[in-house]
């Protein structure tokens, strides 16, 4: 029987642990957890670790390397039975991701035979290859390995939609928004965004994204160009996709007016140095660069993916559109009117107080996570 006081024991399975939207909502979580959780961190990429420093030195974390079956490999019931037994010293699975369905599947096949803890598994998106249409295979994957699952929580309106009519897992699937502190958006910047000079002049376009193809940057570069020489641009992220970014952005002229920093931490330190924040995305469910860009007072040009449409002000509807040049235009428009930028960002920033504060979040995981720990709290007092 586990004590009131001891620390619940908790294994995240994740498909990358790379800090993007998904890791920095897990970390975020783990932090708010404080003593009351003991964590350990398999990556079905295992280099891909970028987020662990993103995660308070005072939370007990593990990463377990050699000592613990890989996450990754070719499907099979040794390995399949090898992680199901490695789940059994734990109280809850936590899975993120298609690169963390082979221990969804370990779990669903397991189950029956083994004392397997509850297992809850998220999903937050799609990259390039999946941005129109899902691959048949990863589905009837998902719909054969998701039945054991406790639940399966998504963010967005659009990947419920998803779970229930290609994942057949309606009656599991939770929609759980995500959030931040939006309080602390609300300052101006304290921190300056390097290669970026706020003395010189020109409004600065700026978005947050890992630098890979289903963020389609080029296409912001190229869209955004025609402002070149009264606009600078800036995108904030790491990735694959940074040389091809630079060289779009030397064929369009942009030259010194591209800043490209890499990752940064905090962002509401720094994202207020944006006036717009612009999104090209292939695909996308409920960006939390948006939230965050919604909190700090900012108007948001967007093409109309997932459910970028639903979460901003009705103030900000004209610019999220699927026509290019409409975005031209309207980021043209948000562009040449800092009275507009400004109505739209405050009214953008109300609705994130409403309704993507942190608050919103934790509440209804404290909910989720609880009920699968038989009412033992992770949040809270």
């Amino acid at each position: 029987m586990i004590g009131a006081n001891t620390p619940l024991r908790l294994l995240h399975l994740h498909s990358s642990f790379s800090l993007g939207g998904k890791e920095a909502r897990a970390v975020r979580l783990m932090n708010l957890m404080g003593p009351r959780a003991r964590h350990t961190i398999l990556s079905a990429v295992p280099d891909a670790l970028g987020a662990r420093d993103a995660i308070d030195p005072a939370i007990d974390v593990e990463f377990p390397d050699d000592r613990a079956p890989p996450l990754h490999g070719k499907p099979g019931l040794a390995r399949y039975r090898d992680l199901a037994r490695f789940m059994q010293q734990f109280d809850l699975v936590l899975s993120y991701n298609w690169g963390s369905m082979d221990g969804v599947m370990a779990h669903r096949i397991f189950a029956p035979f083994r004392d397997l803890p509850p297992l809850i598994h998220h999903e937050d998106g799609f990259n390039e290859d999946e941005s129109v249409r899902r691959h048949w295979k990863r589905n009837s994957f998902r719909r054969l390995a998701l039945p054991t699952a406790e639940a399966l929580v998504v963010p967005s309106e659009l990947l419920q939609h998803i779970a229930a009519d290609e994942w057949r897992a309606r009656r599991r699937t939770v929609l759980i928004r995500n959030g931040i502190d939006v309080a602390v958006y609300a300052g101006a910047p304290a921190m300056p965004i390097p290669g970026l000079d706020k003395g010189e002049e020109g409004v600065v376009i700026g978005t947050v994204a890992g630098l890979r193809k289903v963020k389609n940057l080029t296409r912001l570069v190229q869209l955004t160009a025609h402002l070149r020489g009264d606009a600078r641009l800036v995108i904030v992220g790491e990735g694959p996709e940074r040389v091809a970014i630079a060289a779009e952005a030397m064929a369009c002229g942009w030259g010194d007016d591209l800043v490209l920093p890499g990752f940064m931490p905090t962002p509401h330190r720094w994202i207020g140095h944006f006036d717009i924040l612009a999104l090209t995305s292939l695909s996308e469910q409920a960006p939390i660069a948006v939230i965050e860009a919604m909190a700090a007072g900012l108007p948001v040009a967007s093409f109309d993916v997932g459910d970028v449409r639903a979460m901003v002000a009705p103030e900000n509807l004209p610019f999220i559109t699927s026509d290019e040049a409409a975005f031209r235009k309207g980021i043209e428009q948000l562009a040449s009117d800092a009275a507009l930028r400004r109505r739209i960002g405050e009214a953008n920033r109300r609705v994130a107080a409403d309704r993507f504060d942190e608050s919103i979040m934790v509440a209804a995981y404290e909910k989720l996570y609880g009920r699968a720990l038989g009412g033992r709290r992770l949040f809270g007092g």
